[in-house]
C-alpha cells in the first residue's frame, strides 16, 4: 500500500476560483473514471486526463507493463495523445488532471510542453515532483512553471489505492 502523507502537511487544495471557472470535479472525474476502468483491467489507478478550453482532449492511464516501455506513464501517454489530436506540442492552455502526482520525467514533459496547470488527487511521496519529493513544477531554476493544485477528490483515489495493488514496475 502506498504510504500517504498527513492532510495537515504540504498539500492544501488551493482555491479553485483562483484559477478561473474550470470545472476540477467533473475533469477529475474523468481521470476517476479512467483509474477505475484500469483497475477492474488488474492495472493501478493512476491515470490523466488533457483539458483545453473546457473540452477534454485525450485520457490515459498507466500503460507502463502493457507496453514494457517505463516512459509510457499516464500522463506522458495522454500528452502523446493531445499532442497528436491537435497537431502540436505547444500544450500553453492545456489543464492536466492526474489521479496521483507525477515523477519527475513527467513533470519534465508537461515542462517542456507549456502546460499551464496541473490538477492532481493525491501526493506521491515516493516519486511526486510537484511538491512532495522534488519541486519542478515552480522550481525556481527553471525557465518554466506550472500552476499546481492538489487534493481534488483525494478521498476517492485514496480508496482505490487503498485496494489490493500491482507491484510497481
Amino acid at each position: 500500500m502506498l504510504a500517504l502523507p498527513a492532510r495537515t502537511g504540504l498539500y492544501h487544495p488551493l482555491d479553485a476560483a483562483a484559477f478561473g471557472a474550470m470545472n476540477y470535479d467533473l475533469f477529475m472525474g474523468e481521470a476517476l473514471a479512467e483509474a477505475r476502468l484500469t483497475v477492474a483491467l488488474g492495472g493501478p489507478p493512476i491515470a490523466a486526463v488533457v483539458v483545453v478550453h473546457d473540452a477534454m482532449v485525450a485520457r490515459a492511464h498507466d500503460r507502463v507493463r502493457e507496453t514494457n516501455d517505463p516512459t509510457a506513464h499516464a500522463v506522458i501517454v495522454a500528452l502523446r495523445e493531445a499532442t497528436r489530436r491537435l497537431g502540436t506540442t505547444d500544450l500553453g492552455d492545456a489543464t492536466i488532471f492526474a489521479t496521483i502526482e507525477p515523477c519527475a520525467m513527467c513533470v519534465g514533459a508537461l515542462l517542456q510542453s507549456d502546460v499551464e496547470a496541473l490538477v492532481f488527487a493525491l501526493p506521491d511521496p515516493i516519486e511526486g515532483a510537484a511538491g512532495s519529493v522534488l519541486q519542478l513544477a515552480q522550481h525556481a531554476g527553471l525557465p518554466r512553471r506550472l500552476r499546481v493544485v492538489s487534493g481534488i477528490r483525494r478521498d476517492e483515489v485514496e480508496e482505490l489505492f487503498a485496494g489490493p495493488l500491482p507491484a510497481r514496475a
